[in-house]
């Protein structure tokens, strides 16, 4: 007995058991009670063990088949060939397992011989026969049982097959056919079923569409059908009904009625019952999705597409076919809306839309479940699908060769075509059919809806065994994988690199002519395809060591930049950079080498206009992609002025040629930050500080400059005011000042350090003007304004805040700081200021001084016909109001509040609700509104270029700002929103702290 059980345990292993002792015991149970006509391992029928997927699961559905259904398994088991069918099917599918456990008159299709699927019409023919009239409950259980018993015969020819993925077609092509009879018998049932007189029904056309995978005829074991349910009026107008016309119905009569029979049909298919539901009945691809009408007239479809659909709706459409009820109207409806889906190419936000609905089916899985979705994740079956349809729509409003529904049928067309290499196709075809094997098998496995590749390594065994695409678990994971990755590059190989052929000789067998390569740029967002091809073939030409580098490279730019916000400027500012540093081979090996840096590259040019022109003047900041977390970080402040200072004392003689350079230095470090912060490296937070820290620099350098010849005992300061003396400057910002000088030695007479100072004065404006990046010194916080001296002594200061200041002065004092220049000086002025900014009391009037200033800065300072709700600076629950609301709190509790008396707002937020004067929440609601603001400010410039406060109502732009401020593509509305729903919140705890209303 020993050596029988070492034997069987050896030979068990061998067929490919794993429960070993579990499924010996059981051998011996099952021919201990069924004797030697049970086909079990050892018993002549090894070759069906062996290759089945699953022989453990396969022997315990065997064992309950026998105890549930002896008599009906044993011709199955007297024939060799059925006795096949059965280890394999049940080794494939507990779930149809379990059916034939429910139903054993059905284990007689084993018996069957196994051919390909059938067609459509003889399957409607099969159901029709079984449900045979009836209705309700039974009809329903008729449907199903005849459903699940063809469903097991296309399975049978699937895991039957030598090479599953060259039966994938058929299979597919199988399962969708099945589908559609069963909505066909479904809608019959329902025609049967419908409380309206049988005239009316029988008059009343119901076409169904399908959409999605089953429109393609390349349906999944367990899928959600996606449909589109039709009618119209049978009449010849509506008016014949008013004159008792009953050879048809009118349109709202056909609408009610076909309503009903749609929701009953659908109930036939998915409604619990003695048989479980075949599938979902999705109809959510309908005009308007669940929030329209279940069901439309053909014209009402027409006027939607034409008027309301999104472009989206249009890529949907690509797939949709007649499958069930009036064959006519679905044609009719399927030459009504293929229009819409061939012209949808040329449409505005064609690209953003594409992109977004590519992004709208996988922003909801699961972190968890990314790496093993089959479907939706990256190089998955969502890849391939998106890449042949987007190649579909650019190339089938002129070819109509290429309008075909099945993925697999459209590459061949798009190969034959001449619009993908055969190369490409060669290796898309099997890449792709493994994928739907794979998916196939698993669900067919328990018959669930699922995409994710099993990460249990029995669960992977078998797999493995069923799809016969791997001898292993880990054999399979690692082809998989393989497969994945090929995919990810699919995009670039079938989309992208086919457009050097327009331009360029080209190895592959692929050539576009000028006019298809525009449409495909058009197509992913280019809106100067004809340049920007011209902007390639200026890059690719020619047999330099740069053109061939770039003729590798630039189909994978090329798409970075297409998935940008602006293609066309990342294009051009790079074919400039190229030009510019030419044959550098640090850049053109960084570039080949370093795909995460020349990725940043295309972020970077795509996404500002600002940092395209910087990097212009300083092509070898590319060099810093190559290195972010170092060479993008901000540099300290000691670092900055070593620099400066290194530069003047170097260049002593040439003070012109010494204050260029201190610009230049300023540009590029600001440069350094733009694209720091373009890429995620820098925030609102920290960006502040850095900007304060390079302009402070940048007037320290300048200051050296400007007193090279000022008597040696004056004094002088820069008073760093608003946002720079709250370090809060952003991109764009105006750098307020005020300026302050003091003799130190009794020899010097007052007007003459006056002279000197005001030389001063207008030489820190002469050497910092930057025609480039403009340097914007604003003294009108000083004294009297406009109007009042632009520099004085620190005695005058004193004696004009003693004497004369107003309130809104000592409110501009509250971020008065010291920045450059003589370090006594610059303290002295700060303990001046803080008697006039920390005053021992603030009267009433004094508030409501403040509260009506705010209101006149509202009503009159606000840009003619701008909408406050926009403005970032001035608007409604913007900067203004948060800075307004901290300053008065400031002015009134910083004497006994010391964390008040900071420059910075978001500083002295928290220190007010921390001292309980403002309620954390409010707090909270004013620093979200005045962080939203800031950064907004920031990529409004970074993203134009230029400097403006309003927040944009172009869709361009608002795209651009919010792919700066990292939301996802296609998130121009949710950045509208977003904004103007946190000033808002912001507002109104303005409006009941500061005026009290």
């Amino acid at each position: 007995m020993t050596g029988r059980t070492t034997t069987s345990r050896s030979e068990l292993a061998r067929l490919g058991f794993a429960e070993l002792s579990e499924s010996l015991e059981r051998i011996a149970d099952l021919e201990a009670r069924f004797g030697p006509a049970v086909p079990l391992p050892f018993s002549g029928s090894d070759a069906s063990w062996g290759v089945t997927a699953d022989p453990d699961g396969a022997l315990r559905a065997l064992e309950r088949l026998l105890e549930r259904a002896p008599d009906e398994l044993r011709p199955v088991l007297d024939d060799e060939a059925a006795t096949e069918r059965l280890v394999r099917l049940l080794g494939a599918s507990v779930g149809l397992g379990e059916f034939l456990h429910r139903r054993p008159a059905e284990i007689a299709l084993l018996l069957e011989p196994v051919t390909e699927p059938w067609s459509q019409e003889r399957y409607t023919e099969s159901l029709r026969a079984a449900v045979d009239g009836t209705t309700g409950e039974d009809a329903r259980l008729r449907l199903r049982v005849r459903y699940r018993r063809h469903l097991a015969q296309i399975a049978l020819f699937d895991v039957l097959n030598a090479s599953p993925t060259e039966a994938f077609p058929a299979v597919a092509a199988g399962l969708a056919d099945l589908a559609g009879a069963a909505l066909e018998t479904a809608v019959d049932i329902a025609r049967r079923e419908v409380p309206f007189p049988a005239a009316d029904v029988a008059a009343t056309p119901l076409a169904v569409i399908a959409m999605g995978k089953a429109g393609a005829r390349e349906l999944n074991y367990v899928s959600d059908v996606d449909v589109i349910f039709v009618t119209e009026s049978t009449l010849e107008s509506d008016a014949d009904a008013a004159d008792g016309a009953r050879s048809g119905v009118g349109t709202d009569r056909a609408v009610l009625i076909a309503t009903r029979l749609a929701i009953a049909a659908t109930h036939a298919i998915t409604d619990l019952a003695a048989e479980p539901a075949l599938w979902e009945v999705d109809a959510n691809l309908r005009p308007e999705g669940k929030d329209g009408a279940l069901v439309r007239t053909l014209d009402s479809h027409v006027a939607y597409y034409e008027r309301w659909a999104k472009e989206w709706e249009f890529q949907a459409l690509l797939k949709a076919r007649p499958i069930a009820g009036s064959a006519d109207l679905g044609e009719r409806y399927a030459d009504a809306v293929a229009p819409f889906v061939w012209n949808s190419a040329k449409r505005p936000g064609f690209v953003e839309s594409v992109q977004r609905m590519r992004e709208r089916v996988t922003e909801h899985i699961p972190d968890a479940e990314v790496d093993r979705q089959l479907k939706l994740g990256p190089g998955g079956l969502r890849d391939v699908e998106f890449t042949v349809q987007l190649l579909q729509l650019v190339h089938g409003r002129d070819d109509e060769s290429v309008r075909v529904r099945s993925t697999l049928e459209a590459m061949d067309a798009l190969t034959a075509a001449g619009y993908v290499g055969r190369p490409e196709a060669a290796r898309f075809g099997p890449d792709y059919a493994l994928l739907r094997v794979l998916e196939h098998r698993i669900q067919l496995r328990r018959l669930q809806r699922t995409h994710l590749m099993p990460s249990d390594e029995e669960e992977l065994r078998v797999l493995a065994r069923s799809s016969g695409l791997a001898k292993s678990a880990s054999a399979l994971e690692a082809r998989w994988r393989g497969v994945k990755l090929e995919v990810r590059g699919l995009h670039e190989r079938l989309f992208y690199r086919p457009l050097l052929s327009a331009v360029a000789a080209s190895d592959g067998d692929i050539v576009l002519t000028s006019d298809q390569a525009v449409d495909r740029l058009g197509a992913i967002g280019f809106a100067d395809p004809a340049g920007a091809l011209s902007h390639i073939r200026a890059l690719t030409q020619g047999t330099s060591r740069r053109a061939a580098i770039q003729r590798n490279l630039l189909p994978v730019l090329l798409r970075w930049m297409a998935e940008g916000p602006a293609p066309d400027r990342a294009l051009l500012a790079f074919r400039r950079l190229s030009d510019t540093l030419g044959e550098s081979s640090w850049f053109l090996r960084m570039l080949r080498d370093s795909s995460g840096a020349a990725h940043s590259l295309t972020t970077v040019l795509s996404e500002s206009a600002f940092l395209s022109g910087l990097l212009e003047r300083f092509p070898e900041a590319v060099a810093w992609l190559d290195e972010p977390d170092t060479l993008l970080r901000p540099r300290p402040i000691e670092s900055l002025l070593a620099e400066v200072t290194a530069t003047t004392a170097r260049h002593g003689d040439d003070v012109d040629g010494a204050a260029a350079l201190v610009r230049s230095a300023r540009r590029r470090e600001t440069l350094r930050l733009g694209m720091a912060a373009v890429l995620g490296y820098l925030d609102v937070d920290a960006l502040g500080p850095a900007l304060s820290d390079v302009t402070e620099t940048t007037l320290a350098g300048a200051l050296t400059l400007a007193r090279r010849d000022a008597p040696a005992g004056l004094e002088f300061g820069v008073i760093a005011m608003g946002r720079f003396g709250g370090r809060e400057l952003g991109f764009g910002s105006d750098a307020d000042v005020l300026y302050v000088h003091r003799a130190r030695e009794d020899d010097l007479p007052s007007e003459q350090a006056s002279r000197a100072a005001q030389t001063i004065v207008r030489e820190l404006a002469r050497l910092t003007d930057d025609a480039i990046h403009p340097f914007e010194l604003d003294i009108d916080l000083r004294p009297e304004g406009k109007n009042g001296p632009v520099v004085r002594t620190l005695e005058s200061y004193g004696a004009y805040y003693a004497r004369w200041s107003l309130t809104w002065e000592a409110q501009a004092l509250l971020r008065a700081r010291g920045a450059v220049g003589d370090e006594q000086l610059l303290r002295d002025f700060e303990h001046l200021a803080d008697r006039t900014r920390y005053p021992e009391h603030i009267d009433d009037q004094q508030v409501r001084e403040v509260r009506r200033i705010k209101a006149r800065v509202e009503s009159e300072r606000l840009p003619r016909g701008a909408d406050p709700a926009r403005h970032l600076k001035l608007g409604r629950g913007s900067l203004s109001d948060v800075e307004w609301f901290v300053q008065l709190l400031q002015l009134q509790h910083a004497l006994t509040v010391p964390g008040l008396r900071t420059t910075s707002t978001l500083e002295a937020l928290d220190a007010a609700a921390e001292a309980g004067l403002v309620g954390a929440e409010d707090a909270e609601r004013l620093g979200a509104a005045w962080r939203f603001a800031s950064r907004t400010r920031s990529a409004l410039v970074l993203w134009s270029g230029k400097t403006t406060d309003v927040l944009p109502v172009d869709r361009v732009q608002l795209e651009g700002i919010a792919r700066l401020m990292e939301y996802p593509p296609g998130s121009a509305s949710q950045l509208e929103d977003d904004y103007l729903g946190v000033t808002r919140r912001a507002r109104q705890v303005f409006e009941r702290e500061f005026y009290g209303a």
